[in-house]
């Protein structure tokens, strides 16, 4: 994975080369470059819209008598979008960058029919103008690369040698950080293999960052070696305590043939917060999850599709087991039991923390 996170927009067009992706769908590479879709062709899930909006055929429709309005719900930092558009007969492209989180804006021609920008604030919007109706297909978006030659705060936290900047759940730390809190016997394994993943066996246990953060973007790639097994990345969580923060729940399970109906919340869900819209990943095969922060919104994409947009309105908290969290907090990647067999790899962040 060389990106964190980039938007891409495309419109069905016969002069798209055919190596372009199927519609609203991602290629296996742009997958593992960190690629995750904004529009999933069905509805505006992850859109707050204003004006007239539409989905048909695959196709997001915005346009009317009044100028319409798309703002997305997920706040970013660094990143570049893509949106390739169709107004009539005619298909364009458009590229957006925001750099060290400036206000980036282009226009499509020249304006006359719909703009699109990336607010201060991290947020990708599009204008459609009064009397104007433009179609778009797919949304997606990545983070710059390590090395781009634009300055970036994406930093890698896993470097596949040695388990630097993480740390065992200890449970004297634990108690001297919470006596009241329960103590947890551990039994996770956690190991750098000779491919440089992380792998994380048997259970229970936690691995923390020594870094915390509260609001980011982070992405990493996961592989279940096992059926239905369960892990997780907890965000936002009480340093040395086990596992108090919010989870963004690991488990590749579904009822019957419906992925629609995620078994124990399913991979990517907030954990008992919100359940994934369905599951994406499959056991046995490597896929992407991403995670992002901010204030009281949360999204997650497995494999470059959204299946949660939540926001958190519950009493605040400083634990966020028990009520919204806003503060910074640590990373820890779950061992769940004694089936637990997982690895990871690709594990990056990037701060929104002003």
């Amino acid at each position: 994975m060389r990106r964190l996170i980039a938007i891409l927009l495309v419109v069905t067009a016969p002069a798209f080369a055919e190596d372009k992706p199927k519609p609203n769908t991602l290629t296996p590479k742009e997958i593992a470059d960190g690629w995750i879709l904004l529009f999933d062709g069905e509805t505006t899930f992850g859109w707050k819209t204003e004006g007239d909006t539409k989905v048909e055929r695959g196709l997001l429709i915005a346009g009317g008598e009044k100028e319409t309005v798309l703002r997305s719900n997920t706040h970013f930092g660094d990143l570049s979008v893509r949106i390739d558009f169709k107004i009539g007969e005619d298909t364009g492209s458009m590229l957006l960058m925001s750099i060290g989180k400036q206000q980036s804006t282009l226009d499509a021609k020249k304006a006359k029919e719909f703009s699109a920008m990336i607010t201060r604030d991290g947020q990708v919007e599009i204008r459609v103008k009064a009397g104007m109706k433009a179609r778009f297909q797919t949304i997606s978006c990545v983070l710059p690369e390590k090395d781009s030659p634009f300055p970036t705060d994406t930093v890698s936290l896993f470097n596949g040698k040695d388990l630097t900047g993480w740390k065992l759940y200890d449970a004297a730390r634990a108690k001297a950080a919470d006596p009241k809190m329960k103590e947890t016997a551990v039994k996770s394994q956690y190991t750098v293999t000779k491919e440089g993943w992380l792998n994380v066996k048997n259970g229970p246990g936690d691995l923390q960052t020594e870094g915390q953060w509260a609001d980011f973007v982070v992405q990493l790639e996961c592989i279940s070696n096992g059926k239905h097994l369960n892990s997780g990345l907890f965000f936002r969580a009480i340093p040395d305590l086990y596992q108090q923060g919010y989870e963004a729940q690991i488990r590749n399970e579904w009822v019957g043939d419906d992925r629609t109906k995620p078994v124990d919340f399913g991979t990517g869900a907030i954990y008992r917060r919100q359940a994934a819209r369905k599951v994406v990943s499959t056991d046995g095969e490597w896929f992407t999850m991403t995670v992002a922060a901010h204030g009281k919104h949360f999204a997650t994409w497995v494999n470059g599709c959204q299946v949660v947009d939540w926001t958190d309105d519950r009493k605040e908290s400083d634990n966020a087991r028990q009520g919204f969290k806003k503060g910074k907090g640590a990373l820890s990647i779950q061992g769940h039991d004694a089936t637990t067999d997982l690895s990871f790899r690709n594990i990056r962040i990037q701060s929104l923390d002003k």
